[in-house]
C-alpha cells in the first residue's frame, strides 16, 4: 500500500446491477488491506489509500456509496475530511464511517457532529464492519440513520450534580435519547447517564446535555462524550434495530 489509490474491483455485480463502491482511507496500510480484504470477500468495489489529500480529490470527482475514514489522518484528519463532504459535492449524503482506536470519549461527538453516520473500533472486527456497512444501506434514508429514532424502552438513570432521577427511554439514537422520568433538568444542563441496554450487562456511562424539557416527566438529551466500548456497545444494541426499520415496535423496560 502506498499514498497512491488502490483499487480492486469486486466479484461481478449481478446482470442489471451497479457494484457497491467504497472508499477506505487510513495511513496504516495494514488497516486498509484488511478493510478492502473484508469488503471484496463480500462482493464490493474498494478503493484504498492512506493519503487524505488524494482521497479529497478522489471524493470530489467520484461518487461513492461508502465511506470509511480514519480519524488521525496528517493531514486533512478525518473529522475536517467529513467536514468537507458534508458540505457541498457528489458525496455529500453519502454514508461516512469513522475508523478509530483513540480512548477520548469526546471523539465519536465530534465525528458525529461533523457529520458521520457510524464508526469502527480499532482493531477492526469483521462481523462488525460488515454490519455497519449492511446499516449504510437505502437509497433514500441512509444519510438519516444516524439520527433515526428507534423506539425502544430500557431502564436509564440520571445524575445532575447532586440530584439523580431514574427512569426509561422512549427512544433513542447514536447522538441522543428521550426519556420518560419522574423531573426534570434545566435546559442546557450536564447530565450523567447510565443506559441499561442489556439485563445482566453494566450500563453504558454517557456524558450529555438536555437538549428540551417537554413536560414534567420527558426530556430529550444529546450525547456528546462517551468512551469508545460504550459506544460500540450503544452501535451495536442499535444496529439490528435500525436495519429492521423500526419495525420491531416498543419494547418493554428491562428490570
Amino acid at each position: 500500500m502506498t499514498d497512491a489509490v488502490r483499487t480492486r474491483p469486486a466479484c461481478p455485480a449481478k446482470q442489471g446491477t451497479a457494484a457497491t463502491r467504497v472508499l477506505v482511507v487510513d495511513d496504516d496500510a495494514a488497516t486498509c488491506e484488511l478493510i478492502q480484504a473484508t469488503l471484496l470477500q463480500a462482493g464490493i468495489e474498494v478503493s484504498a489509500m492512506t493519503d487524505s489529500q488524494v482521497a479529497a480529490a478522489r471524493l470530489r470527482a467520484e461518487k461513492f456509496d461508502c465511506v470509511f475514514l480514519d480519524v488521525h489522518i496528517p493531514p486533512l484528519d478525518g473529522i475536517e475530511l467529513v467536514r468537507q463532504l458534508r458540505t457541498s459535492g457528489i458525496n455529500q449524503r453519502t454514508p461516512v464511517v469513522i475508523i478509530t482506536g483513540d480512548a477520548d470519549p469526546s471523539l465519536l461527538a465530534r465525528g458525529y457532529q461533523a457529520g458521520a453516520n457510524f464508526f469502527l473500533n480499532k482493531p477492526i472486527d469483521r462481523r462488525h464492519l460488515l454490519s455497519v456497512l449492511h446499516a449504510t444501506h437505502g437509497p433514500i434514508e441512509r444519510e438519516r440513520r444516524r439520527f433515526r429514532r428507534i423506539a425502544v424502552r430500557r431502564k436509564v438513570d440520571l445524575r445532575c450534580e447532586n440530584r439523580q432521577l431514574e427512569g426509561e427511554t422512549l427512544d433513542m439514537s447514536m447522538n441522543g435519547l428521550f426519556v420518560q422520568v419522574p423531573g426534570t433538568f434545566p435546559p442546557g444542563s450536564r447530565v450523567e447517564v447510565r443506559l441499561h441496554l442489556n439485563p445482566g450487562s453494566e450500563p453504558n456511562s454517557i456524558s450529555g446535555r438536555i437538549a428540551r424539557v417537554v413536560d414534567d416527566n420527558h426530556m430529550g438529551i444529546n450525547l456528546d462524550a462517551m468512551k469508545s466500548a460504550d459506544a460500540q456497545r450503544l452501535q451495536e444494541f442499535l444496529l439490528p434495530l435500525i436495519l429492521a426499520g423500526g419495525e420491531r415496535g416498543m419494547e418493554r423496560p428491562q428490570p
